[in-house]
């Protein structure tokens, strides 16, 4: 028989599960009963490690900001501070985008940030992003908007799989050579 695990063990997982689940339907099209189902467990108990699906969103929302600061961080590390800022918008490039589910995610808390019950949560965490990469790379937080407003750019090229249709329109082909 396997061991018990813990309720933190098990809020981590259904985290896991839940963040792939609200990536692809968000948050009102996400069945709190599939996550509970995929994680093994009863609704009841979901609602046990998570007073509320919204809790339980803003439980991804937090995930998904802190994946973005481990991202930063750690492509951030030990480099001069001229070069922190450029490593940045690589790793995001490179570790994040390809990840469909932080892309989807990330989308989807976006979408819901105009409801009172998110705005706070979202605003807040891309306020503290912003705030990190600006401390991280050593520069001002106004010179973090270019930053910020290319990564959105690559956020929708990367959701539109832009590149699939490079040489076939000629919006998709512009940006593709731009970014030669």
């Amino acid at each position: 028989m396997a061991p018990r695990r813990s309720a933190e063990d098990r809020r981590e997982e259904i985290v896991e599960i839940a963040f792939r689940h609200f990536a692809e339907g968000g948050y009102h099209g996400t069945s709190t009963e599939a996550i509970a189902r995929e994680g093994g467990i009863s609704q009841p108990y979901l609602f046990r490690l998570f007073r509320t699906k919204r809790e339980l969103f803003l439980a991804c929302v937090q995930r998904c900001y802190a994946g973005v600061w481990e991202v930063f961080e750690e492509a951030a590390a030990g480099l001069p501070q001229e070069e922190r800022l450029m490593a940045m918008g690589h790793a995001y490039e490179q570790r994040l985008l390809p990840d469909r589910y932080a892309l989807r995610f990330q989308m989807q808390s976006y979408a819901v940030a105009s409801d009172p019950q998110f705005k706070e949560a979202v605003r807040d965490g891309y306020g503290k992003l912003v705030r990190h990469v600006a401390e991280l790379a050593g520069v001002t937080l106004d010179e973090t908007w270019d930053f910020f407003a290319y990564g959105m750019l690559l956020n929708l090229v990367a959701a539109f799989d832009l590149r699939e249709i490079v040489g076939q329109d000629e919006w998709a082909t512009a940006w593709a050579e731009r970014e030669e």
